[in-house]
């Protein structure tokens, strides 16, 4: 499972990871991230150790969702160091968010 990243936590386990970061902002009443949501579970499970994964749901955490601009749920930001290095906004197929954490491993 994707880690629940809220407001609080959100610069301890994303933006000072030492790993890449995947972060799926997200909201319950969203269709499309109903579909997006086991994926990003899936990759959870596939990367761990090797990326950090979570979702910030939108209703409970806006802080960082305003910071980062995210207008439209689903959007997925991955970090590198503190920084966004890549997006995908709108649910997309697994290996579209998988080749994004790949490239900055």
């Amino acid at each position: 499972m994707a880690l629940e990243i809220t407001d609080a936590s959100f610069e301890e386990v994303v933006l000072k990871s030492d790993k890449p970061v995947l972060v799926d902002f997200w909201a319950a009443w969203c269709g499309p991230c109903r579909m997006v949501g086991p994926i990003v579970d899936e990759i959870s499970s596939e990367y761990e150790g090797k990326a950090v994964v979570g979702k910030v749901d939108v209703d409970a955490n806006q802080e960082f969702a305003a910071k980062y601009g995210v207008r439209n749920i689903p959007t997925v930001l991955i970090f590198k160091n503190g920084e966004v290095v890549d997006k995908q906004v709108g649910a997309a197929p697994k290996n579209a968010y998988t080749s994004k954490i790949d490239a900055q491993l």
